[in-house]
This record gives C-alpha cells, structure tokens and sequence, in this order.
C-alpha cells in the first residue's frame, strides 16, 4: 500500500523524494465597507471626454464578448459603453446633489443608455431632468434601504450558518425600492427579517430554489492538501468531456482521497494514480472549482497555449506551492530514479530547484506543458536536480484534455478546412514520429504534443511534416 510521506520521509525528500509537505496552515481576510458620497452642488457641465469611456481602448475580446453574450453588435456594444459610462457619472452627480433624498439610479437601454435617477422629494424632478435623467419619485431613500441591510447582515452574521442557509441571499433593488430576500423558504426570510427589526414595509421576500455556491479557480503551482493534513501542488487544469480538473503527481494521493484548496474549501477527488512505476495522477474537482488554462508566474497568470515537449538543453521553469517560480534547463529526456517507495521511469530530469510541498506542481516552457513534478535532490537555497512527470503520458493515460488559452501557435480559433477527413484528432497524444493523415495527406509528427483545434497538420509545420 502506498502511503504518504511521513514528517522524517519529508526531510529525506529533502535530499532525494517526493516533494509535498505536511500541515495545514489558516487563512484569514477581511472588508471594508465604504461610506456614504457627501453632499455637494450639481456641475452645469456635461460629462467630458476624459469620463466616458473610449472604446478604443476596450479590448476586441471585450467587445466580442459583449456581442455574444448580449445579443448586440459590435456599434451596439461600443455605443453602450460610452452611455453607461456617461450615464455613470451623471448619477454621481445627482447623487452628490440630491443627498439624502437619493434614492438610486440605473440605466437600460443597448443603445439610448437612459438613465434613471430616484429621488424621495418630487421637487427634485426638474433638477434630475436637467442633467438629461428620467426622474422616479419613490418613498425610500437609498440611504433607509442601505441601513436596513446592514442590519439584516448584523442578524445574519449573529446566526447559525444553517439558520441562514434557506435565505440565500439578500439585496437593495433600487428599481423596485425595496430590500430583496430571496428564500427558499419564505418562513426563514421573514424569521430573518424580524430578528433584524427590518420595518415590512422596506422588504419584499421573493421565492427561489437556488442555493448559490462559492467559485474557485484551477490553477497550475497553486496548493492543494490531501485527506486535509499533506500539500502538494496543482500540475495542469484539464477536462474530461464535461468534468474539470487537474493533473499532478501520483505520489501526492490515492484514487478516491478527497482533497481542498488553498483555501481550505472541499475541492475534489483523485481519480486515478499511480506510483512508483510512473509518477502520475488526476483530480475531479467539484462545481465550485474551474480549470483555467493558467500556471501561477509570481502571482500572475501564464498562458498554456499547449504541450510540445521541449528538447534537452531547453529552458524551463516550474511553480510550487512552496518556493515559487524556478527556472533552469531540460538536461535528459526519459530518465529513471530510484525514491525510497521505487522507481519511477520516464521522467524528465532538470537543474531546477524545488523542495517539499512543490510536488504535482507545473513545469512549462514558454507557453508549453511540459510536466509535473515529481522529485529531486538539493533545495532552492544551494540549488539542485529535480524531475518531473511528463503531463502527455499523463493526459494519454487517463484522456484528458489539457486547457489551454489559444486554439493553436497560427490564427487562433482558425478551424482548418472543413471537414477535411483523416486520422488526425484534436484531444490526441502524437509521439514524434506518429504518422496521421489529414485532408488527402499523410504527415509525420515532429514534436510530441496533444492535438488541439487550430493545430491541424497543414497549419503547424513546427509540429508535422508532410510524409
């Protein structure tokens, strides 16, 4: 049976081993809560160039996004961004100016951008109107409503999680003026509302069935613990059809442990691994975590656009959960090692450094998967050799797809001819040598990678060769 390294087995992994690490350490955070605009006459001006917003500097993919997820196009889009962001500060404005009597405001409308602007004193119409606003005279002031959810925030923090669990959430909506509770059961927003001393008259209890859930994202060299004591770090987030996850070391967990995210929040469940032999694994995670296609460079994001094997002599890089980001080169492909568990073939061995709690995590050149890693000698202090898992057998292994930023090193999302007929596959593992053919042509691969969208034989010549 394997069992995880034990605290004297983390010191030998030190010189020669696994690298993960035991202990779980907490974490905290904390908010602030912004205070109300102070009170100041309106400016006769219209907004300036300087506060609208410039479309040219949005980017396309903001654009595109908005197009597909609206239903607008692009004129659409980009004359919507510039009203709301006129729209925005026309409602500071009036905020500053009506004070107490502001009562909230919003705008609708793809391409007009109106604007509406709520007020507790009809007298306040004329001035709402002058600054090109549709007045809405109502009965509560925003400031009334905004008090009346602190309070039920103050109840609510003061009651058991399963008091709460049936009001999922709560909101001011200033188009209807009233605080919103959204409940399961109508019975527990009224019972929350009456411990708060929330007046009936400022709420409106609304039915929903939805119990929304805490999102986390998937990313490579971020940790991760196992059975809740022993950490490791994420390799690669990839999918399986529908299902999300990652790949690491083997060595980190047994099929069927649970484990939890750096932020101690359940995360998911090793499916597979093996170790020693090779050094592989794979996580399912649960709906609250998110594969991305992204390693932690220093606290950014890389892109992994892919997984071309770098040859010997390269430069690559690794991220841990315990001493960051590393760089050093590849120095020999396919490299055996004896851990004190046995031995681990097919690995690759590099000059970078790692140290315990840095195992599973990324290795990549460039933007390119390389593997994960496994174990080594030395520290990051006097240097040392370490090895990682090549991720392609990982993702041949158990069919998983690798995420990745890019459709492909040409035109990214350039689908290739339609329909052209062939062996070639997206989501396949090719050795170099594989031979496929594709379009009425047969190519021999010259890098091992896994085939993705847009990395179709004819569009990749650093990948496949006519043969």
């Amino acid at each position: 049976m394997l069992q995880l390294p034990t605290r004297a087995a983390l010191a030998a992994a030190a010189v020669t081993g696994a690298l993960v690490l035991t202990g779980l350490n907490g974490t905290a955070s904390a908010g602030t809560v912004p205070g109300a605009a102070p009170a100041a006459q309106p400016r006769a001006s219209a907004p300036t160039a300087a506060e609208t917003l410039r479309t040219a500097d949005t980017s396309a993919a903001v654009l595109h996004a908005m197009q597909r997820d609206l239903g607008i196009d692009r004129r659409q889009a980009e004359r919507r961004l510039s009203n709301e962001a006129a729209a925005g500060a026309t409602a500071g404005r009036l905020r500053a100016a009506l004070g107490a009597d502001f009562a909230g405001a919003w705008v609708h409308g793809a391409d007009s951008g109106t604007l509406t602007v709520a007020t507790t004193d009809a007298a306040d119409a004329a001035a709402i109107r002058a600054r090109g606003a549709e007045p809405a005279v109502v009965r509560h002031s925003l400031t009334a409503l905004d008090s009346a959810k602190a309070r039920l925030d103050r109840a609510a923090a003061h009651r058991d999680t399963a008091d709460t669990a049936d009001t999922p959430a709560w909101y001011v909506d200033v188009r209807t003026n009233t605080l919103v509770v959204e409940a399961v059961r109508p019975a527990a927003a009224r019972s929350l509302l009456a411990a708060a001393g929330v007046d009936a008259s400022l709420a409106r209890v609304v039915t929903s069935a939805g119990r929304p859930r805490p999102l986390y994202d998937l990313r490579g060299g971020d940790a991760y613990y196992i059975n809740g004591n022993t950490r490791c770090s994420i390799g690669f987030p990839i999918t399986r059809g529908t299902q999300q996850g990652f790949a690491t070391a083997g060595h980190c967990g047994r099929a069927g442990y649970p484990t939890t995210g750096a932020n101690q929040v359940s995360q998911g469940t090793f499916q597979a691994s093996v170790f020693p032999g090779n050094d592989m694994a794979w996580v399912a995670a649960n709906s609250s975590w998110t594969a991305t296609p992204y390693v932690n460079q220093s606290g950014q994001n890389l892109q992994v656009t892919g997984s071309t094997v770098a040859t010997v002599g390269a430069s690559v890089c690794r991220s841990g959960s315990t001493t960051g980001w590393h760089c050093g080169t590849v120095q020999q492909l396919n490299t055996s090692v004896t851990y004190q568990e046995g031995t681990v073939s097919g690995v690759t061995r590099t000059s970078v450094c790692a140290e315990p709690g840095d195992s599973g995590g990324s290795f990549i050149s460039g933007s390119q998967a390389q593997g994960v890693t496994s174990g080594g000698s030395g520290d990051c202090t006097s240097g040392g050799t370490t090895y990682f898992q090549p991720v392609n057998p990982i993702l041949s292994a158990y069919g998983l797809t690798l995420k990745t930023t890019t459709s492909g090193p040409g035109d990214p999302g350039d689908p290739g001819p339609g329909n052209p007929g062939g062996t070639w596959a997206a989501g396949t593992v090719y050795q170099a040598g594989d031979t496929v053919t594709y379009g009425g042509a047969a190519y021999r691969c010259l890098q091992a990678h896994q085939a993705q969208p847009g990395w179709e034989p004819p569009n990749v010549p650093a990948l496949w060769q006519r043969a």
